[in-house]
Order: structure tokens, then C-alpha cells, then sequence
């Protein structure tokens, strides 16, 4: 069975056509019928036609900003893998940015291997999450990962910091997608986000996965750690993308409540206060 086969035999993916797509307005969903059929990967991209939008988005995003900064490649990360179909999905759209844009992906997936260790608390969000959740067939995963891709397996703890020191300026981080559930693992996931600042992007699109479930709160999970790690972090915050909806053609999408920014405060490019400007705006109510 196809992969769109699959999905369109999962009731929920109905819900959500019902509930996104069918509340937006005619004309748009007719003309992303015209894309679906006719368009580039930008154009898929630009209507959410491809597969887990928000990888989609933040593929071609990232790739874009390598461009404007004469970059050719990027990194890529996915904090807690499961299964790996989210990573899987990430390699094959990262082939076809690839093609648009000529940018390269080093795509990373963090996972214990092992399924999801014992809760600690309240704040694991043990009524949702239990030990041994999310487990893989790490044989299998492995051998359908393309060369370009690696697993990194064992406890966030152990296994960030040597990560981090690895990346490069030539391979910024581009984009993070973030589910690792528990509040006690997503403190040291976040670690991967302390590293130089010139092997970021001034910014870096952030996807959150366990924020919208009913007893998802600040106070608890990925959020709490969030709210940590920007008072821990004086150059580092990472922060709702509160605009990213304006820019897009469809405006009832889930996926974007989901979308964060790292905003990387103290990278060279944000403290250049010498760089000449020039920038003149015309004024169209002064006479010529």
C-alpha cells in the first residue's frame, strides 16, 4: 500500500482535512488542487500538499537561508525518532528541497533505541507517556536510512554534548523537530541548542510536538523546559513564531501552533553594529 494510501485509512487525517482544509475558502483549496497536480516542490510546500507540512516548510526554509548565505549544506535534527517515521519522512523531503535548491541535508535522529524510560514525575506528563512507549526496530531503521543520515542512540544526556561539538559553520543547524515527551528528557534535548553561535542560524525553526494535547501545560513537558531553558540561556530564547501564519496560504493548519523559533541573540550576524546601511524608502506624499 502507498504511503497516501495509508494515511488517508487513518481516521484522524479525515478529522483534520474536515476541520483545516474544508473551513478555508474554496478558491484556495481549488487552486491547490492545480498545484497538486501541476506544481513544483515549492509551490506543494507553499500550499501544504507534501506530507508533515512542517518538515516540508521548515526543509525548504532552512535551505533558502543556507542560500542567501552562501551555504551548501545544513544539519537537521529530530529529538526522540520512535518508529522513525517522522526521520524517514524528513530524509525523503529532504531529497526533493535538495533538488530545488541545490542544498544538502546531514539529517540526525536522537532516541534512546529503546522506547521511552520510566517517567519522574508530574512534570514527565505520566498520564499520557509511560516506560517503553515509542520503541523501534532499530535493524530496520538503520538499513532504510540514506547515507546521509544517522541514528545517535543512548540517554540525551550522555549523547548531546559530543553532537553539539560537532557541528560546524559550513553545516549550520537548520531546523529542529522536537518530541521527546517528557519534560526530564527534553532539559538535556535542548542542550543541542547551546552550541557556538556561528554553527546556528540567527534563528533556527523549531517544531514542538507535545504541546496540544488536553493536560499539555507550561508548568509541565516540553513546555516547562522551554520556559527554563530561556531563563537559564541570557543569548538563547526560544519563542513562539507567532507571525509564520500571515505568511502562509492556509491559516487553520495544526502544524502552526507547533512552530517556535530559536533565536540565537548573540550570532555574529545579530551584533554587527558597524555594517553600513543605505537603505531610502521613496515617500509618495512629497512632491517630485
Amino acid at each position: 500500500m502507498s504511503l497516501i494510501g495509508s494515511l488517508l485509512r487513518r481516521r484522524d487525517i479525515w478529522k483534520r482535512i474536515g476541520t483545516e482544509r474544508l473551513t478555508e475558502p474554496l478558491h484556495l483549496n481549488v487552486i491547490a488542487l492545480l498545484v497538486a497536480a501541476f506544481g513544483n516542490t515549492r509551490a506543494k510546500i507553499a500550499f501544504d500538499l507534501l506530507v508533515r507540512q512542517q518538515h516540508a516548510y521548515a526543509l525548504l526554509h532552512g535551505a533558502d537561508l543556507a542560500r542567501s548565505q552562501g551555504l551548501r549544506q545544513v544539519t537537521v535534527v529530530e529529538l526522540g525518532v520512535g518508529a522513525g517515521t517522522g526521520l524517514l519522512n524528513l530524509c525523503q523531503l529532504a531529497e526533493r528541497v535538495e533538488r530545488e535548491t541545490g542544498v544538502h541535508f546531514h539529517i540526525v535522529g536522537f532516541d534512546t533505541g529503546a522506547g521511552m524510560p520510566p517517567p519522574t514525575d508530574y512534570r514527565d506528563h505520566p498520564e499520557l507517556y509511560a516506560s517503553g512507549d515509542y520503541t523501534m526496530d532499530r535493524q530496520a531503521l538503520v538499513a532504510a536510512l540514506p547515507p546521509d543520515a544517522r541514528l545517535i542512540l543512548g540517554d540525551l544526556s550522555e549523547t548531546m554534548g559530543d553532537f553539539v561539538a560537532s557541528i560546524t559553520p559550513d553545516a549550520p543547524l537548520a531546523f529542529v523537530t522536537l518530541d521527546v515527551d517528557f519534560y526530564s528528557s527534553t532539559r538535556h534535548a535542548l542542550d543541542l541548542l547551546t552550541g557556538p553561535p556561528n554553527c546556528y542560524f540567527p534563528y533556527v525553526n523549531v517544531y514542538v510536538d507535545d504541546v496540544a494535547l488536553p493536560t499539555h501545560t507550561r508548568y509541565a513537558g516540553e513546555q516547562l523546559a522551554m520556559s527554563e531553558f530561556n531563563d537559564a540561556n541570557d543569548l538563547r530564547k526560544l519563542e513562539f513564531d507567532r507571525f509564520l501564519v500571515h505568511s502562509r496560504v492556509f491559516k487553520h493548519a495544526e502544524w502552526l501552533s507547533h512552530m517556535y523559533k530559536l533565536h540565537v541573540l548573540d550570532h555574529p550576524r545579530r551584533n554587527d553594529v558597524a555594517r553600513a546601511g543605505g537603505v531610502r524608502v521613496e515617500n509618495p506624499y512629497l512632491p517630485r
